[in-house]
């Protein structure tokens, strides 16, 4: 009996390092997938941003779509600084830090456009978490977009808090989900919802109000100040 007892001791003993090896191993999963990814794609972000505001300064004015990006995104309500644009909104990508544009299933419009719907996607967890406080964003709040020569500078309108990841009428080049029916200069942020999941999509819809050229000492606009 006392034997019987010892076996099945020693079997819980064994159980429970087994839970606590898990939970360490859980443990360390979560801080790379939460803080290290965010981390290493920071450090790519900044090395890849480096390199386009070079390439700015080597060549004159213009607003080309080149490999390096188009632009940074500047959303202060989110508090994540200057968040490099590139094209295309492949997971892989957006993993260093970065926000893309859409170029499927609807293709964006970009900020210099007449008309359209330029939309971006960026993780909201992980990998940089550009727009991890998507959800602190209200009407009137300011999203700029800072180009070689142009800021655009947009205000909030509306925005739709979960729809499906299918939901690609969000992206349109007029997004009448936003109650919008003319066509006109939008933005449209998108991220995974809710907190650590993918499961849905929160949309954030802003308005062009203005645009104001880049002066030689790159002066923020008063929204950035």
């Amino acid at each position: 009996m006392a034997r019987a007892r010892g076996r099945i001791a020693g079997a819980i003993s064994v159980f429970g390092e087994l839970l606590i090896t898990a939970g360490v191993v859980l443990g360390l999963f979560v801080v790379y997938s939460l803080w290290w990814t965010n981390v290493l794609a920071d450090r790519e972000a900044a090395k890849q941003g480096d390199r386009m505001r070079n390439e700015w300064a080597s060549r004159g004015p213009g607003e080309l779509d080149t490999k390096d990006g188009i632009g940074f995104l500047h959303v202060p309500a989110m508090g994540n600084g200057e968040v490099l644009v590139k094209r295309g909104t492949d997971p892989k990508r957006l993993n260093d830090g970065i926000a893309g544009y859409y170029t499927d299933p609807i293709k964006s419009a970009l900020p210099w456009d007449a008309k359209g719907n330029f939309t971006l996607a960026a993780h909201r967890d992980g990998h940089g978490a550009k727009f991890h406080n998507i959800h602190k964003l209200q009407d009137g709040d300011p999203i700029v977009f800072e180009t070689r020569d142009t800021w655009y500078v947009y205000k909030v309108f509306d925005k739709l808090p979960e729809t499906s990841k299918f939901n690609v009428d969000v992206l349109q080049p007029v997004p009448k989900e936003s109650g919008k029916n003319k066509p006109g200069r939008y933005i449209t942020l998108t991220t995974c919802t809710p907190v650590y999941t993918s499961n849905y999509r929160y949309i954030v819809w802003g308005e062009l109000v203005r645009t104001e050229k880049v002066d030689k000492d790159r002066t923020e606009p008063t929204e950035l100040r």
